[in-house]
């Protein structure tokens, strides 16, 4: 198929109809046209899908099952559980599935959305909040919108400048841009009808999750924690635009009014110290479900701010409603039941992750249950009616906590996980043992499907912190994230990460089977009727497993990381499996983990395939680069030492700890050629690569830090070069390779099928 990036918009087929027209005769003046006449001369296309997707509304969600080809919300459906009804596809003929079109996105960030399907139509985002339209039988562009968001913003995305994907309503199209703003689309035509800013352009808010609809009004959170915000979630009218209501998920200044009786009766969980100056946090980023019979809306809400309790409430407390659950009614916004799975927490053990509701039998009762695998390694089970813990068991290593008490509803907390005093290594990482990719559910076999992490950390307190607007404010010491200077700690280190997919029975709290990964990182889910379960996966292939038992069934080597979940829909008659494939985020930025050797491309594409599917993707030729030596620099032990706490400070979370080399679309600074050492200031400090997306740092770093930071740099490249040369890449290939190359891909040209 040919490369889409020459993108043929609707737009240019309505300028057909003016083509020509340079005649600069007097035209009689006409009437103006009315509704009913334009959409008779609309362009066709354009006028299909006005009215497909004009009549997207909560019934139609609601009895999304009568029409399974289609997939009409964000998890298919308001429960969220990700489970097709399309039979079409199965483990008795997956082995033929082939690719049926793709699109190369042009981007080279990480892409996490799911498509939006409706009839015949798929909606979908990618980095920097950009939109697209296609054909999703052929792949055809439709119509491209980019919200144009200000580069120099990307520093306000702790974890990449992802999107999650779009809501179709009523011949509109939802997107959060990560510059805070909630933008109405014509779904025909993808015109903006209204751009609303959600948030405070003065503080370092951003948007990376997918909006949801319920009753007319299009809901939606934020981001930013990390950097000193305080969370809430937002309901806007469809049609207008105007805010309908608004709740903060964590108490402001107790000297000023609270907003509601929440606010107030939280602020008593928040004990000593100034946490509303840096914001608090509890930014609600990811997750929502939606029960309509019940009428309760359920968001995740994410870490406090900073992350480091002892700091952030150092008299203690819980400090609601940081890493919890949370039922609002949606028509108002007013607070119904919460619950909190880390209270407070220290970890970043956000609870923003996907939360799946169902009915089932538990204990010989039928129970509304809701279902999520947080951060924090627990796996819950709660009565979504109240918010009643009915069971919570560690999914993956847990070294925090010992276990949930089920009388309290608390988790028991391992006093070795405290890190006032010193350096302790725990389980799970701040990525968690679940982050944000989506599992899924099938009433089939009755299992939950878990993208699992398997990582540690080592956490140690700031005890230099102070408050820096705009800047990482965790009160973590990041300078413990550098990698082993003892070659065989890093190995070691490097081995231990590892990810899986989980078959968990959440009646039982048992893990059912396991497929083991090769590296962490692995995409977002998909299970269908068909006993299938689809998977991106970090080391760039696409698969279907059985969902009974995790057998392998079928892989498609797409050459990049999938992080993204997977959709399936058919269209005249067909059944079709697309997945958005894009390496970045949070892991990809950093962790200063080493792409897989077979996760090579930058660019991102959409991938969908039906039974038979004959496209090709365009073969690669794949060089990989030697690290070069940097230019020569005259440097002493303490200004290495300067810049090494520095870089950590400011620079890893993107460039990766150690300047290792981020694998996730950032540069990988070991690369970084002799003119760019020249420009050194004025690149850091000077701003010149914002619109690169590289921001500029002189209120923070004198003249002094950023040459401690570029001696630091060239220190660790050339002893990165030395270590490549040694016995150990031989002996490691696997893990060092893409860690002491960089790879070089050349896309040659396919015809379209």
């Amino acid at each position: 198929m040919r490369d889409l990036r020459a993108r043929p918009l609707l737009a240019a087929i309505l300028m057909l109809s003016v083509w020509g027209c340079s005649d600069s005769t007097p035209q009689p003046q006409q009437e103006p046209e009315t509704p009913a006449a334009a959409a008779a001369t609309e362009d066709p296309r354009a006028a299909g899908i006005r009215s497909a997707t004009a009549s997207v509304d909560g019934n139609r969600i609601i009895a999304a099952d009568k029409e399974p080809g289609n997939w009409l919300s964000h998890g298919r459906t308001y429960d969220e559980q990700r489970y097709s009804p399309l039979t079409q596809i199965n483990d008795k003929n997956v082995a033929e599935l082939g690719l049926a079109w793709y699109f190369d996105t042009g981007t080279i960030r990480g892409l996490e959305a799911t498509p939006i399907v409706v009839d015949g139509v798929m909606f979908t985002s990618g980095s920097w909040s950009v939109v697209w339209a296609h054909d999703a039988k052929t792949g055809e562009l439709l119509w491209e919108y980019d919200p144009q968001v200000p580069k120099e913003w990307g520093k306000f995305a702790c974890c990449d400048v992802v999107n999650r994907g779009v809501a179709v309503w009523k011949g509109q199209v939802f997107v959060g841009t990560l510059d805070g703003r909630l933008v109405a689309l014509d779904a025909a035509t993808g015109e903006p009808n209204w751009d609303v800013q959600t948030t405070d352009r003065d503080r370092p808010y951003t948007i990376t999750g997918a909006p949801r609809v319920v009753k007319d009004k299009v809901i939606i959170g934020n981001g930013g924690a990390e950097y000193g915000v305080r969370g809430y979630v937002s309901a806007y009218s469809t049609e207008t635009g105007e805010l309908e209501w608004r709740f903060y998920t964590v108490p402001g200044n107790p000297a000023e009014p609270f907003e509601n009786d929440a606010m107030e009766m939280a602020a008593g969980t928040w004990r000593g110290g100034k946490w509303w100056e840096v914001g608090g946090g509890g930014t609600v980023w990811d997750s929502m479900a939606y029960d309509p019979a019940l009428n309760l809306l359920y968001i995740g809400v994410g870490n406090g701010a900073p992350w480091n309790r002892y700091i952030r409430s150092p008299g203690g407390g819980d400090n609601l409603f940081v890493s919890s659950i949370l039922a609002l009614n949606p028509d108002s916004g007013e607070l119904v039941w919460y619950y909190q799975t880390t209270p407070g927490d220290s970890w970043d053990y956000t609870a923003t992750q996907h939360m799946i509701l169902a009915d089932m039998e538990i204990e010989g009762e039928m129970r509304k249950v809701l279902m999520q695998a947080p951060k924090n390694g627990f796996f819950y089970v709660l009565d979504r009616t109240n918010g009643e813990l009915l069971s919570a068991e560690a999914y993956v290593p847990v070294t925090w906590a010992t276990h949930v008490d089920l009388e309290t509803g608390r988790p028991v907390e391992n006093p070795d996980a405290h890190y006032a005093n010193e350096v302790r290594r725990i389980q799970p990482a701040p990525y968690g043992g679940h982050n944000w990719h989506p599992m899924s559910y099938s009433p089939d076999t009755g299992l939950v499907y878990i993208p699992a992490l398997e990582l540690s950390f080592k956490y140690a307190q700031d005890n230099a912190f102070h408050y820096q607007p705009g800047e990482w404010n965790t009160a973590v010491d990041f300078k413990q994230i550098a990698p082993a200077k003892d070659p065989d700690v890093m190995i070691s280190d490097l081995q231990a990460v590892r990810g899986h997919l989980a078959a968990w029975d959440p009646v039982t709290q048992k893990e059912v089977w396991r497929v083991q990964h090769t590296t962490s990182w692995n995409g977002g889910l998909l299970t269908t009727a068909g006993n299938l379960l689809f998977q991106g996966r970090a080391d760039g292939v696409f698969a279907a497993y059985a969902a009974d038992s995790g057998e392998l069934l079928w892989e498609f080597p797409a050459n990049v990381g999938i992080i993204a979940a997977p959709i399936s829909y058919s269209v005249d008659g067909e059944q079709y499996i697309s997945v958005v494939a894009g390496w970045g985020g949070a892991f990809g930025l950093a962790s200063g983990v080493p792409r897989h050797r077979d996760n090579v491309l930058s660019e991102g594409r959409i991938l969908t395939f039906k039974l038979g599917g004959k496209a090709e993707l365009p073969a690669l030729e794949v060089t990989f680069i030697d690290i070069p030596e940097p230019p020569p620099m005259q440097t002493t032990p303490e200004q290495v030492a300067q810049g090494e706490g520095l870089y950590h400070q400011y620079c890893a979370v993107c460039h990766s700890p150690g300047a290792t080399g981020s694998s996730g679309g950032i540069a990988d600074l070991r690369y970084t050629n002799a003119a760019t050492h020249e420009s050194w200031d004025a690149i850091v400090r000077g701003g010149a690569f914002l619109g690169k997306g590289m921001p500029k740092f002189d209120h923070v770093l004198d003249a002094e830090d950023a040459q401690a930071i570029r001696a630091y740099i060239v220190e660790q490249t050339r002893g990165t070069i030395a270590f490549c040369q040694s016995a150990y890449r031989e002996n490691y290939p696997e893990l060092l390779d893409t860690a002491c190359t960089r790879p070089q891909v050349s896309v040659q040209s396919s015809e379209s099928d």
